[in-house]
């Protein structure tokens, strides 16, 4: 028997639904982690672009000095990068290190340096991603933040709690504190979060 039901009804029915989701994802929070997982990786996935691009050049520039100086180069980074003309590449190392291996050496520290923080940073945000689906649930979120020493509200628009995450990343980066999100790293372990076999991959990926 096929049962009609009044559209009053259905109706309600769907109001009730509708008021049962706000009430359980207010905010719209049912559709807003997966944002940011997106933005959170996406902001630390181009500041890695830009510190390989410096590294590859500090890199590639004290390698140039060393050849100019008859001096074998030092082994390399474990980043691949195509050099320029040898014509080229004078005018720039020369231009961007003016006081030649010193100023290349110096440069290439720090890029390094900068490229294990923002690396890092990636991998704490793919960490707190402990199912590997690309969306941060309201558990995976509230422990991300708070192991960033950030609070946690879920009320908080969508685009607050992006802007808190990637203020905190450049705040990090910025001063390379790396004890801070070693840290923090430490406690989303401590909660039973690991870098799972995806988590390599992708990290593999951002690396190459």
């Amino acid at each position: 028997m096929i049962v009609h039901w009044p559209k009053v009804f259905l109706l309600a029915a769907g109001a009730f639904f509708i008021a049962l989701m706000c009430v359980l994802f207010p905010g719209g929070s049912w559709g807003k982690d997966n944002t940011i997982f997106q933005q959170f990786t996406q902001h630390i996935s181009r500041q890695i672009h830009k510190d390989k691009q410096a590294f590859v050049q500090a890199n590639t520039c004290v390698s140039w000095f060393y050849k100019a100086g008859k001096t074998p180069p030092p082994t390399a980074q474990g980043i691949v990068w195509t050099p320029a003309s040898s014509s080229q590449l004078e005018v720039d190392c020369l231009r961007n290190y003016p006081s030649g291996m010193d100023d290349a050496r110096n440069d290439l520290a720090k890029t390094q340096g900068l490229l294990s923080v923002s690396l890092t940073f990636y991998e704490f945000a793919l960490v707190a991603d402990r199912n590997d689906d690309a969306i941060y649930s309201p558990i995976e979120l509230q422990d991300l933040l708070r192991s960033l020493t950030l609070s946690y509200h879920d009320a908080e628009p969508t685009l607050k709690q992006v802007a808190a995450l990637t203020e905190r990343f450049d705040s990090w980066y910025r001063d390379r504190n790396m004890d801070a999100l070693m840290q923090g790293m430490s406690d989303l372990y401590e909660r039973g979060y690991r870098v799972t076999p995806s988590d390599r991959v992708e990290l593999d990926r951002v690396m190459g």
